[in-house]
């Protein structure tokens, strides 16, 4: 299998797919990867609900994911709710398939926000644990260039954000649909002497109604600007608007010194096709 290297000098490719709930999704969630596939990302990785609702969709799409293509493929893996004992057997059901990376993350609770219950409340407990098994995986967390939302101090969340990172591989960051929140954000990693590699993440505004509610979510300011052209454009213009936007951004991350770009797909090649087509990647 695959490990995820990120190095100087060269960079990379990788998009995040979620886990598809029927067989119609599944269908097109192989239609995509096929597609973007010859785009030679460097991994994908895949994500999974809150409290672990959909864990076992995940792996399943994770080991055949890993078994048909020749990139890594990710598994995205939270604190909520999972005992130490869960996370290790998992773990295990990993390497045994030859998955050898891990994304780390705090998680989303619960709806309604009941106690999930579990041994971890951090990411950084998380990455510890994983740190600690037999099979050595290469271990990614998550980034927040707008700083946490559950932050209250932006000095101390990257002091956090560098200390978790140090301990990691390497980061992902949140979506953001402003180069200069992930810009400012390295400079304050830098100046920490945090130097791990922070792949950018960039989402293609196609359902701006759907993107706000997971704006929202994350606290992650929205271009008021760019929601009033994609909520009066039709279906048509509404993409290459998204497009667009999405294109200028990842040049201008890239010209910043990004490693490389890593797209939040939502299971659709299109959008994302558009946008390495007008980059030229």
């Amino acid at each position: 299998m695959a490990t995820i290297e990120i190095v100087g000098g060269k960079k990379t490719l990788s998009f995040e797919f979620f886990p598809p709930k029927t067989p119609e999704a599944e269908q097109t969630l192989r239609e995509t990867v096929d597609a973007l596939a010859y785009r030679k990302p460097l991994f994908v990785s895949v994500t999974y609900g809150a409290g672990g609702s959909i864990i076992d969709r995940t792996r399943d799409v994770v080991v055949d994911l890993a078994a048909s293509y020749p990139f890594a493929v990710m598994p995205h893996l939270t604190c909520v709710g999972h005992s130490e004992d869960e996370v290790n057997m998992l773990l295990d059901d990993y390497a045994d398939n030859g998955i050898d990376n891990m994304l780390a993350l705090a998680g989303d609770p619960p709806a309604g926000g009941s106690d999930p219950g579990g041994d971890f409340r951090f990411a950084s407990e998380l990455v510890e644990q994983i740190k600690a098994h037999r099979h050595g995986f290469k271990i990614g967390v998550a980034a927040f260039p707008e700083v946490h939302p559950r932050s209250t101090d932006r000095k101390v969340d990257r002091e956090h954000l560098a200390r978790k990172l140090e301990s990691a591989d390497f980061g992902i960051s949140q979506f953001f649909f402003d180069p200069e929140h992930y810009v400012r954000m390295i400079e304050e990693l830098d100046a920490l002497g945090c130097d791990t590699p922070v792949l950018p993440g960039i989402i293609p505004v196609i359902n701006p109604t759907t993107i706000r509610r997971f704006a929202d979510m994350n606290e992650a300011k929205v271009d008021e600007d760019l929601w009033t052209r994609l909520e009066r454009a039709d279906e048509h213009d509404r993409l290459s608007i998204a497009v667009e936007h999405a294109a200028t951004m990842a040049t201008t991350l890239l010209e910043a010194g990004a490693p490389g770009l890593h797209f939040y797909a939502l299971n659709r090649a299109d959008a994302v096709s558009g946008i390495l087509d007008l980059i030229g990647w």
